[in-house]
């Protein structure tokens, strides 16, 4: 999942918010199913280790695949994948799965979606500003 994470993934407190985007044929969804109902147990461990968490895949019916996960530092969960050994052979056996990757690991070349909206953000700004004005109303007062 190559590009930016400042434009491509929200940083906040507890890190970044990463959403990415594939296209699995949709001539072997059900395959693509099975595969991920019982992930490697090597794989998972990588994911686990590269600091990745709160990890999901969304499958549409015509095999869009929308990607989600948190991470402190994208860029340093990426490197930690991509030099992990074993992360390669699960890699190698999904790309056959994804449409226009040209040649790119899919853990590396999935497009990213920038976030727009995050509800827990925009109250926690919501709830700063309150508590500004109320303070300010208060400074004001003596």
């Amino acid at each position: 999942m190559n590009g930016s994470t400042t434009s491509a993934g929200s940083a906040h407190g507890d890190g970044e918010r990463v959403c990415f985007q594939l296209q699995v044929d949709p001539a072997r969804l059900d395959e693509y199913r099975e595969r991920h109902a019982a992930v490697w147990p090597d794989m998972l461990r990588a994911i686990e280790a590269s600091g990745r968490r709160n990890y999901s895949l969304f499958l549409r019916e015509d095999g869009l695949l929308i990607g989600y996960y948190e991470v402190d530092d994208d860029r340093a969960a990426q490197a930690a994948l991509a030099n992990d050994p074993r992360t390669a052979p699960w890699e190698a056996e999904m790309a056959g799965f994804f449409v226009a990757l040209d040649g790119a690991r899919p853990d590396q070349g999935a497009p990213r979606i920038p976030e727009v909206f995050h509800l827990e953000d925009q109250l926690a700004a919501l709830e700063a500003d309150a508590a500004s004005a109320t303070t300010d109303t208060e400074g004001s007062n003596s």
